[in-house]
Formats: structure tokens, C-alpha cells, sequence
């Protein structure tokens, strides 16, 4: 098939690079041409705009940054719905607002083209090993369509739902990640503090109950002082706003969430939000005394 992808970052090069080395004919876009040269030296065609992208592929995939990003390229001047000849189906993979997938769907149906929102749970690691969580929203028969390329990037895929669907789930997920980083940091805050070796902590308490893809996985690189991103802090604060303006909207009162959310602000201030979400860890150190 002719696929398109579009957004070319920390997750969507190597996930675009599954789908290519499928046998998938790919065109690609990103707003940094460069960061999708890996892509292009393997033989994907490049296009200069989403539209571009759209009238030249069959089924269309996205992950960028934030819901304007996506609300652009998608609906905005030179957007795949703009496309003369759109894709048949459409995957957006960017955490979003739940209401904007669905008004990406009911735009998308207006032309013929069936909608999926499909956000991914799994950072970087995930994608580069193809072990991504696939939480899926929108046209079902979409779904059972393209299953076969959702799983050249994730090894647990589930359709959740109509549009909008997907995007709510990740905010679940979203949730509970809050809610377990604080957790990560301080514990190994504690270790440290007390004398105990910290990676011979993750080693004996990520195997029992305290056991979590994040003291496993982002532990380790906390213990190393390695906050490269496998996802960014500034991300991962727009999917807490997100929940948070979703809850609010429910009539939900989430202070755990709301208490994260205000830490990686000041994360951010602090002036690492192009690192990955593990600088939490920094700001904590901070309010310690602590040098990082």
C-alpha cells in the first residue's frame, strides 16, 4: 500500500519505519525535513505539506505535537481534508482532545474518508520495538482494516469505541502515569537519602508489587542522570491539562493529577521541557536542596 505519514519525531520515525520496512510504499511529512531523512535514505518520497501527503497515499497516519498541530493538519489551509483526492482513512496517533477527534470524524466522513483516533502508550522504547499500547477510537470498520499495519507498531491494540473514544482512554493512562512518576522519583529520592544502592532498589521492588513499566524502565535512566527524552515534558504537561480540563468538564475532582501537573510546570520553568518526563526527579532534587 501507499502509506502517508506524517510527523517524523522521537516516536513517529521509528514507528513510520516499521510500516516501511513492512514493504510499504511510504510518503512523508514532517515540519523538520531532517529529522526525516532516515525515512527518505530508505526510500520514502517526500512531500511538502499534509494535503501533498493526502492525494498521494491510500491511508494516512499522524503523530505530531499538540491538538493545534493536529487541528492544522488536518483541517487547516493545506490540510489532508483539503485533499482533492483524500486518503480512504485517516489514524491520528497524537494525544488530542477527545472533541477534536471527533470533529476531525465528522469532517472526515463529509468527505468520504474514515476517521480513526489512535493514541499510543509507550514512549520511545515502545515504539522503536514495535510494543506499543494501540488505544483505538472511530469507524470500526476502519479499524478491523488497518489492524494489520496497528500491529507492525504495538503488541496490545484494543478499539475502544466511536471517535473520541481512543483519546479518552489515554487520558486515563495519562492519570495513572502521573500518579506513578511522582511515585518513581520519590522513591528513589528516598533511596538515595537513606544509602541504599538505588538501581539495586529498582532491581528488587520493580519485581513485586511496586512493579511498573516506569520504575523499570525510566528508573534506570534517573539512577544514570539520563533525562534524554523518550517523551517530553512539555507532552506530557499538555495530555495533563488536557485530563484535567476533560475531568472538569465531567465534573470530576482529580487532586493527584492536578498536584503532577503543577510540578512539571515547574519542570518546565525550571527549564527542562524538552527533556524527557523523568526530570520530574529535578524539580524534586530542587525542593530537596539537592544539586542535580
Amino acid at each position: 500500500m501507499r502509506i502517508g505519514w506524517i510527523g517524523t519525531g522521537v516516536m513517529g520515525a521509528s514507528m513510520a519505519g516499521h510500516v516501511q520496512r513492512a514493504g510499504h510504499e511510504l510518503v512523508v511529512y514532517n515540519r523538520t525535513r531532517a529529522k526525516a531523512e532516515g525515512l527518505l535514505a530508505a526510500g520514502a518520497a517526500w512531500r511538502d505539506t499534509p494535503k501533498d501527503v493526502a492525494e498521494a497515499t491510500e491511508v494516512l497516519f499522524s503523530i505530531v505535537g499538540f491538538p493545534d498541530d493536529v487541528e492544522q493538519t488536518y483541517l487547516g489551509q493545506s490540510g489532508v481534508l483539503t485533499a482533492d483526492d483524500p486518503p480512504g482513512i485517516i489514524i491520528d496517533m497524537t494525544t488530542s482532545r477527545p472533541a477534536l477527534a471527533r470533529e476531525i470524524a465528522e469532517a472526515a466522513g463529509g468527505r468520504g474518508v474514515r476517521s480513526l483516533d489512535a493514541p499510543v502508550s509507550g514512549g520511545d522504547v515502545g515504539a522503536r520495538n514495535a510494543a506499543l499500547a494501540i488505544m483505538v477510537g472511530g469507524d470500526r470498520s476502519a479499524f478491523d482494516e488497518v489492524l494489520p499495519l496497528l500491529q507492525r507498531l504495538g503488541a496490545n491494540i484494543a478499539y475502544m469505541g466511536p471517535a473520541g473514544a481512543g483519546q479518552n482512554t489515554k487520558m486515563c493512562n495519562q492519570i495513572l502515569i502521573a500518579g506513578t512518576m511522582i511515585g518513581v522519583c520519590e522513591a528513589l529520592l528516598y533511596a538515595s537519602r537513606s544509602g541504599l544502592d538505588a538501581q539495586a532498589v529498582i532491581d528488587i521492588i520493580g519485581k513485586g508489587a511496586a512493579g511498573s513499566w516506569s520504575i523499570n524502565n525510566l528508573g534506570p535512566r534517573i539512577v544514570a542522570g539520563n533525562y534524554d527524552p523518550g517523551f517530553f515534558v512539555e507532552h506530557f504537561i499538555k495530555d495533563m491539562g488536557i485530563a484535567l480540563d476533560e475531568a472538569r468538564a465531567l465534573g470530576l475532582s482529580l487532586p493527584g493529577l492536578a498536584l503532577v501537573h503543577q510540578l512539571y510546570l515547574a519542570v518546565r520553568a525550571q527549564g527542562f521541557g524538552r527533556d524527557g518526563t523523568q526530570a520530574l526527579m529535578k524539580a524534586l532534587k530542587l525542593l530537596n536542596g539537592q544539586s542535580l
